[in-house]
């Protein structure tokens, strides 16, 4: 009985879809967040990760555990240990984003021209907490088709090392929560 009690518990909670997104205003007519782009939402993929019980800590702290050492994140370059809204970097593999905005349970990315997905792609890490148990959110959505989304194979590829990546992201984060 226990164990069913916490699968119930530890299941995400349904609000994740109308959870507003921080506003970028130069791209162009996205800025809003994917439900305004091109006259509806335009995913490109919605990943849910579990981070695990951690009954001290809260989703902010597990937010400005990433930010605050940006080394974390498994594809970062030439990025500062600790980001800010509007910091451009290059992620490795010279993929340049920039840092469009950190809430207080959120990251938002966006990628630039030179990104080898394409610019206008927009990536947001969002963090939440229930009953202890720690949970992120990776969404992705864009501001127009690019050379990669709009080829299947090319678009398939990059979802399934977006999931990989973000997995090991989790994963870091994990275990890096105790100490947020």
């Amino acid at each position: 009985m226990l164990a069913a009690s916490l699968v119930l518990f530890a299941l995400p909670p349904p609000s994740y879809a109308d959870t507003p997104l921080p506003q970028s205003p130069d791209s162009e007519g996205c800025g809003e967040g994917p439900e305004s782009c091109h006259g509806g939402v335009k995913w490109l993929y919605r990943y849910n990760y579990s981070l695990g019980l951690h009954p001290f800590t809260g989703a902010h702290d597990v937010r400005r555990q990433l930010t605050d050492n940006f080394w974390l994140f498994p594809v970062s370059g030439g990025c500062p240990a600790r980001i800010r809204p509007s910091d451009e970097c290059d992620l490795l593999g010279g993929n340049p984003v920039r840092v469009e905005a950190v809430g207080d349970t959120d990251l938002q990315i966006a990628t630039l021209p030179g990104h080898d997905l394409g610019d206008g792609l927009h990536i947001r890490f969002a963090f939440t907490r229930t009953f202890g148990f720690h949970y992120l959110v990776v969404s992705a959505w864009q501001d127009r088709p690019t050379r990669c989304t709009e080829s299947v194979w090319c678009g398939a590829a990059s979802r399934a090392g977006a999931w990989a990546l973000w997995k090991v992201l989790s994963g870091t984060l994990a275990v890096t929560a105790y100490a947020a």
